[in-house]
């Protein structure tokens, strides 16, 4: 095989890698659709305005510690340092499964204030943000599952597998939701 080949060959994208970033492009572009209709549905006259409660601060500094406790557990996976990987695995863990309950606490929050999501007495902006960042929980139940499933892998995984693609794939994926993240919470801010 020549040099060139094998340039060539370590330049291509995993499969799995690609086919990831071309889920995010479309979540991007489904995003962008739904901020700006948010921004067009802002100018009518019955459009509730609201401060979005403190849990959600919160919630942005424990998905920003989750962000860098699996960068550190990729880089100790990538070491083979397993036992430091399983602690930051699971420190990633429970950090994920404690940013969406922040952030169910935040909404309700917003019920408990008045303001109603979803029913009867519910206001267009109140439901484009329970739209919005409803789906957006969805895709951090993707990656809390992607998260507690590499946990899993870690303790009770027979098989050694050291290729570091999976947790590269859940660690680009989780990045993702959290940028994600601060783009809706500095959409909200900006907005109001």
């Amino acid at each position: 095989m020549s040099t060139s080949t094998l340039n060539e060959k370590g330049k291509r994208i995993h499969p799995h890698k690609f086919l990831l970033w071309v889920a995010m492009g479309s979540i991007c572009m489904m995003f962008a659709g739904l901020t700006s209709a948010y921004i067009v549905k802002r100018n009518q006259s019955n459009f509730l305005e609201f401060s979005l409660p403190l849990v959600f601060w919160y919630s942005t500094l424990v998905i920003l510690a989750s962000s860098l406790s699996i960068q550190l557990a990729v880089k100790s996976f990538k070491a083979r340092e397993m036992s430091r990987y399983r602690i930051l695995i699971t420190i990633t863990a429970i950090l994920g499964v404690g940013f969406a309950a922040l952030q169910t606490m935040g909404f309700m929050n917003l019920e408990s204030h008045g303001i109603h999501l979803t029913g009867p007495k519910s206001n267009a902006s109140a439901s484009f943000i329970l739209i919005i960042v409803g789906l957006h929980a969805l895709h951090v139940l993707g990656g809390v599952v992607s998260l507690l499933v590499m946990f899993l892998k870690a303790y009770f995984s027979t098989t050694k597998n050291y290729s570091s693609i999976p947790i590269e794939v859940v660690s680009i994926y989780w990045h993702f939701v959290d940028v994600l993240w601060l783009y809706l919470l500095v959409f909200f801010i900006w907005i109001r």
